[in-house]
């Protein structure tokens, strides 16, 4: 069960003005001569690659109803993976989420497992009633959480000494990409294979170390079947099937049959309630 837990604990999340095109310089000399544009350096042309491809994706996905939606809810199946290998049927799922840091999923189709995070707080509810998060699944929640894409592009973009980087062109999930790299001030880094032809991300992937042992541990997020889903000032382009790696391992998928932006959500949602568990309780 903690198996599950821990990769259920695993979450999927402001995209800065587009860069400008620096103006030409022109001469003024008589009679006046073409306008002369002078060549960027390197690392700068490097960056306005990336920022180019970046606004097509932020484009692509619905722009500023992408970028600005406050809550989600997502009905679906997940399914766990041990050694790559599928473990069971899957659980069908229920999740209520809303930036930028509560979440919420009900499992099971009579709905009795349920998984609560409020900001840095984590809660488990059972038959045997409700507890804290088990300390190791509530530190990988929230060492994932500032590399899902919400606080990737909204927040990260955002912050002083953000830097971006084109990778140039590759393949992911044999389909031909274009390759790009976020990296905030504090040295952590994204990067997003971004489809050639869509301007979707195809996948992103970044590399997480344990404070104590550190080992490196390289993360993907796989998206795939992207549909058009009506959201407050547009239409949000949303993968209905996602997975997720560790390592080359797979550790997770998720299939979504509906989803909702910005739907009417009660705060209560996200209270866990009194901590009533009774590890003997059969």
């Amino acid at each position: 069960m903690r198996k599950l837990r821990c990769s259920l604990a695993l979450l999927l999340l402001a995209l800065a003005p587009a860069a400008i095109a620096q103006k030409p310089a022109v001469t003024s000399s008589a009679p006046p001569a073409p306008p002369v544009t002078a060549p960027l350096p390197v690392d700068d042309e490097n960056a306005r690659q990336a920022r180019q491809i970046l606004d097509r994706m932020l484009k692509a996905l619905g722009g500023d109803a992408y970028l600005t939606y406050q809550a989600r809810t997502e009905i679906g199946r997940t399914y766990g993976f041990y050694h790559g290998e599928p473990k069971g049927v899957g659980v069908q799922f229920w999740r209520f989420w809303r930036w930028p840091d509560k979440d919420r999923m009900e499992l099971t189709k009579q709905r009795d497992w349920i998984v609560i995070y409020d900001g840095d707080q984590g809660f488990e509810t059972t038959f045997r009633g409700t507890r804290p998060m088990d300390k190791d699944d509530m530190k990988e929640y929230l060492e994932r959480r500032p590399y899902s894409n919400e606080h990737v592009l909204r927040q990260w973009l955002k912050a002083p000494g953000t830097v971006l980087f084109y990778d140039g062109r590759t393949v992911a999930e044999r389909k031909p990409a274009e390759k790009i790299t976020i990296m905030d001030a504090r040295n952590r880094s994204v990067t997003f294979f971004v489809d050639a032809d869509t301007h979707l991300p195809i996948k992103k992937t970044f590399t997480l170390r344990d404070p104590e042992t550190r080992e490196r541990s390289n993360i993907e997020e796989i998206y795939d079947n992207y549909r058009p889903i009506a959201a407050q000032g547009g239409v949000i382009q949303t993968p209905l099937s996602l997975a997720w790696k560790t390592d080359d391992w797979m550790t997770r998928q998720r299939f979504l049959n509906t989803v909702t932006y910005d739907p009417p959500m009660s705060a209560s949602l996200f209270d866990p309630g009194p901590l009533n568990y009774d590890p003997k309780k059969k």
